[in-house]
């Protein structure tokens, strides 16, 4: 997996996660990547400098509340866009996306459920893959 800090023409910033490179540019070119603040398409990279260890230790710094319910809304938004457009294949998700990616079943977007090993297994084998972000609890559920 790859990850991406990304930008819309509003400079709203974001990350991205993608399979390989070829996944941003594929999905980039098909114009189906969106911002999650405004929901532009216009969407491009943002110039990343490679994560370097250093010697200090820092703390990272809390999430304002509202960075943490435009996140949440922004995962929210992520999840209602799969479940709306995606296939549902349940516990055959890990065989689906292989037959998928090995040209055996239609290409088309899917969503289901997969174990840690089978998730790994797809992964090295390059099938792009990508965890879901979680339901957004029900307001009943919270304390």
């Amino acid at each position: 997996m790859i990850k991406y800090a990304l930008t819309c023409e509003h400079e709203h910033p974001f990350e991205g996660w993608f399979g390989s490179s070829a996944d941003y540019d594929d999905q980039q070119a098909r114009g189906l990547l969106e911002c999650p603040v405004c929901a532009s398409k216009a969407v491009r990279k943002q110039i990343m400098a490679p994560a370097v260890a250093g010697t200090k230790r820092t703390k990272p710094s809390d999430a304002s509340p509202q960075m943490h319910a435009m996140m949440m809304e922004a995962a929210g938004r992520v999840r209602r866009h799969v479940e709306d457009n995606f296939d549902y294949v349940g516990d055959a998700f890990a065989r689906e996306a292989r037959d998928i990616h090995e040209g055996r079943s239609e290409d088309r977007g899917i969503y289901g459920e997969a174990s840690p090993a089978e998730v790994k297994k797809l992964v090295e084998d390059g099938v792009p893959v990508a965890p879901l972000p979680d339901a957004p609890p029900k307001p009943d559920e919270m304390n």
